[in-house]
């Protein structure tokens, strides 16, 4: 699937967000903020938490211009993904590249009339604290912006405290 362009009107490559790495290690919370191209590239993102190395649960949280988030976590047999709305797909291509790794069986003509759903794994999560019957009511909450649902998971998790200070550090 083709995406139209990669990031929303008004921006140059890439969109208005942040990415954070979230590790769990010794029964401690530690968030990092990502680099940039993680907002533009799945792979870029995978990459970059490949390399912090954890013996504790990494994962990412991608906001993507508060539209839409992924929550991306690598494994050994293969990264675990949960794209919050795969509509998204028809206009940004790190959505587009999510539904591709995903194999969903989707077109964009699928996409073009269909209300915002999520596609992926809705228990990314769940071995760490956040049930999938939990994730699924954060997003049916459809009022909320990308990052309140991002801060919605971090609070049902324990570490919004430490999103929070990332961000901070981020001007968000």
């Amino acid at each position: 699937m083709e995406a139209q362009r990669a990031s929303a009107p008004g921006s140059a490559d890439t969109p208005d967000g942040f990415g954070v790495a979230v590790v769990r290690e010794e029964g401690k919370w530690r968030c990092t903020p990502m680099s940039r191209k993680v907002l533009t590239s799945l792979s870029a993102a995978e990459t970059e938490l490949r390399e912090l190395r954890s013996a504790g649960a990494v994962f990412g949280l991608l906001d993507i211009d508060d539209e839409f988030f992924l929550i991306v976590r690598p494994a050994p047999s293969g990264t675990r993904l949960l794209l919050s709305d795969a509509t998204a797909a028809l206009d940004y291509d790190i959505a587009a590249e999510a539904l591709e790794t995903l194999d969903a069986d989707i077109t964009p003509e699928d996409l073009e009339d269909s209300e915002p759903f999520e596609e992926g794994d809705l228990g990314v999560l769940a071995d760490i604290g956040l049930p999938d019957a939990v994730l699924g009511v954060i997003l049916d909450e459809t009022d909320l912006y990308a990052d309140e649902q991002l801060g919605r998971i971090a609070r049902e998790m324990g570490f919004a405290e430490e999103l929070a200070a990332v961000l901070d550090r981020l001007d968000r």
